[in-house]
This record gives C-alpha cells, sequence and structure tokens, in this order.
C-alpha cells in the first residue's frame, strides 16, 4: 500500500480510506510535487464491509487507477542487466512472486503477453508484496516477435526447460539477459522456445522433475546475478 501511494508514476488514488489508528500514518505519506493525501477514517468493521469477502486490509484500503504499463523500447535502447519474460504465466499469485523476486535480485523488468497474464492489480499486486510498483511491466502481443526485437538490441535470450541438456549456471554469460520461463505444466511454447538463444534447466539432484515457476525464476535471477560478479 505505502509503495503504491508514494510511487511518482501511479496517478492519484481515487479513495484513501484508513482506521483512525492507521490515519496520521497514512496521510503523511507524500510524492514530491503532489498535495498531502485526503484520508477518509473509517472504523474497522466499515472498511471490512465496504471490500471484498476475505479482504485483509490491515487498516488501510486505497482505491487507485491501474499502473500503466511500461514501454519495450526503454530494453532496446538501453541493453543491460535482466529481464524476466513469462510465457502464458498466469496465476496471479506466481506472477506477484515473480515481480517480488526480480526486484529483490535487480532486474530491470518483467515482460508478459498482454491477453495470457493476470491484472496488473488484486491478487497478483498483493503476492508482489511492493514490487509492482518499482519493477517495470511490459505487456506485448507476441513473445517470439518482442525476443527477436530484444536480440537485435543487443540482448541474448534463455529459456528455461527441463528437458535442456545443458545446465542454467553452463550457458549464462555476463551479458544483456532474457530470462524466459513458460507456465507449469505447459513449459515454453515452442515458437518461443525457438527464439531463444539457449535453453537450459535447473538442475536438481534431490529428485524433483520440476519447480514452482516462481520458485524457478527466483533461481534463474540469482544465477544471473553470480554471473554478472
Amino acid at each position: 500500500m505505502a509503495a503504491a501511494l508514494v510511487n511518482p508514476d501511479r496517478p492519484e488514488p481515487r479513495r484513501v480510506l484508513a482506521t483512525p489508528d492507521r490515519a496520521r500514518q497514512v496521510s503523511e505519506l507524500s510524492r514530491p510535487g503532489r498535495d498531502r493525501l485526503d484520508v477518509e477514517i473509517v472504523e474497522p468493521g466499515e472498511l471490512s464491509r465496504l471490500l471484498p469477502s476475505g479482504a485483509s486490509h490491515q487498516g488501510v484500503a486505497v482505491h487507485t487507477p491501474a499502473l500503466e504499463p511500461a514501454d519495450l523500447f526503454v530494453f532496446e535502447a538501453e541493453p543491460h542487466g535482466v529481464l524476466v519474460m513469462l510465457d502464458q504465466v498466469t496465476d496471479p499469485q506466481n506472477v506477484g512472486a515473480i515481480l517480488r523476486s526480480a526486484a529483490a535480485f535487480g532486474a530491470r523488468g518483467v515482460i508478459l503477453q498482454d491477453r495470457r497474464a493476470p491484472p496488473l492489480a488484486g491478487a497478483l499486486a498483493k503476492a508482489a508484496a511492493g514490487a509492482l510498483e518499482t519493477t517495470p511491466c511490459v505487456q506485448v502481443t507476441n513473445l517470439s516477435r518482442t525476443l527477436d526485437q530484444l536480440k537485435a538490441a543487443g540482448w541474448r535470450a534463455v529459456g528455461l526447460a527441463g528437458e535442456a541438456p545443458d545446465a542454467l549456471a553452463d550457458v549464462l554469460e555476463d551479458t544483456p539477459t532474457v530470462l524466459v520461463l513458460g507456465s507449469e505444466g505447459e513449459g515454453l511454447r515452442r515458437l518461443v522456445a525457438e527464439s531463444c538463444d539457449r535453453l537450459a534447466q535447473i538442475p536438481m539432484p534431490g529428485g524433483f522433475e520440476s519447480l514452482n515457476v516462481a520458485s524457478a525464476a527466483a533461481v534463474a535471477l540469482y544465477a544471473a546475478g553470480l554471473k554478472k560478479h
């Protein structure tokens, strides 16, 4: 909540509600050049009644416009660091957790297919724990075409696939890298996999066949970070 309220890229909230014990704390949050927040004070029971059933508000609720997606051109113009691309990962909890890992490990952004991704709000935002406000998300129509554009700009695409013969650590290089992850069960689609420069797997000597996609993303981001040090 705090990250959303202070994010200069997010439009002004339409409505901010807080319980009496949280109202002052919330009203003191500000963004450069913005007026002090106008906070409506409501009792805890009333706040719960105004929200969807089961929502956890911790004394604050914010009605705010959705963030505008970032522009792919930024990454084409400045190829450095690590990007994450998600191929039809539709679970908002997983996407939110991946955003959190992307922020934690310093990834420059996350690329999603616009028709095969959850809204950048709600359960996704909650799972991201503020990372949605700090990690740019790009929504594109065609992932394969987007990979071609990024590769032409100097990025190298590494797709994660359990059947790949090489280990992730062996194919990573100290170059601008797009880590491409597919949905659980289906994995990377054929055309997306063919658009990658290399495919790699995360070795699992413990015997498991695969990791949850959010866990795999965290491991891959950590490995990519090690390669750059």
